[in-house]
């Protein structure tokens, strides 16, 4: 049976250079094949495929055979709100990674429990193995929505170890199939997408679910995904649902 492949999206500048070697590496850890795709008429250089079209539609068409997307942080959607890289995480049907520059550190894992918490797991945990590199899953919760409740709320500590029990839940079945991979844990009061933006800074990926157990329903691309995508410090890996989403517009 043919693997599914990483398709790497290829333009001249020098981000889509950079994505290539990142998605190069991916696929030679993962024993992949990877297809370069350049959508527009002139080729970009050698072993590209050139398909007729917008980025957009060519990169999503793409993503619906792929093991992975990977594209640089840059890039306009003509006509639509948002950038390329944030459209693709929003919609495509297969994990789309944005290839920045990284650190040396851990791979990082942004939990919450929700729906695709097992999916991020699966994917960071295969990740951290095939890098040799340990694992960090990230649980944190905002205070936000009770911070103005009066004194006699009976404190953090309960709510503290409710959010601990959602993260070992998560991790249990994963730590015995990864035996070999380091872990660590971190479940803080924090708002998640700060503390994941601070993880980024040093991590050598970060992998999060394209929405979590909160925001409104019918969002393709949740809060914290979007702030990753646009302004993460190192690479960024969004896990979609299996059935991703037509691409409105």
């Amino acid at each position: 049976m043919t693997q599914a492949p990483i398709v790497v999206g290829v333009d001249r500048s020098g981000a889509a250079r950079f994505a290539v070697r990142w998605a190069e590496d991916v696929a030679r850890r993962h024993r992949a094949p990877l297809r370069r795709v350049h959508a527009g008429p002139v080729p970009v250089g050698p072993g590209v495929g050139v398909v007729d079209g917008a980025p957009l539609p060519v990169l999503l068409a793409e993503a619906r055979s792929a093991r992975m997307l990977v594209v640089g942080p840059t890039g306009e959607v003509p006509g639509m709100p948002g950038s390329l890289p944030a459209r693709l995480a929003a919609y495509a049907d297969c994990p789309v990674a944005i290839a920045r520059q990284g650190g040396d550190g851990p791979v990082v894992a942004g939990i919450d429990g929700g729906p695709l918490s097992d999916a991020v797991l699966d994917a960071a945990f295969d990740e951290a193995a095939s890098r040799g590199a340990p694992l960090v899953a990230v649980h944190a919760w905002s205070d936000a929505e009770i911070e103005g409740t009066p004194d006699r709320y009976l404190g953090w500590e309960p709510v503290a170890e409710a959010e601990r029990r959602v993260l070992g839940e998560n991790l249990a079945a994963w730590q015995e199939k990864y035996a070999d991979v380091p872990l660590h844990r971190v479940a803080v009061r924090n708002r998640p997408r700060h503390l994941l933006l601070e993880w980024s800074t040093r991590a050598q990926l970060v992998v999060v679910g394209s929405r979590g157990r909160g925001g409104f329903p019918g969002m393709a691309l949740g809060s914290v995904a979007h702030a990753l995508v646009q302004h993460g410090h190192g690479p960024v890996l969004v896990i979609r649902p299996p059935a991703g989403g037509a691409c409105p517009g």
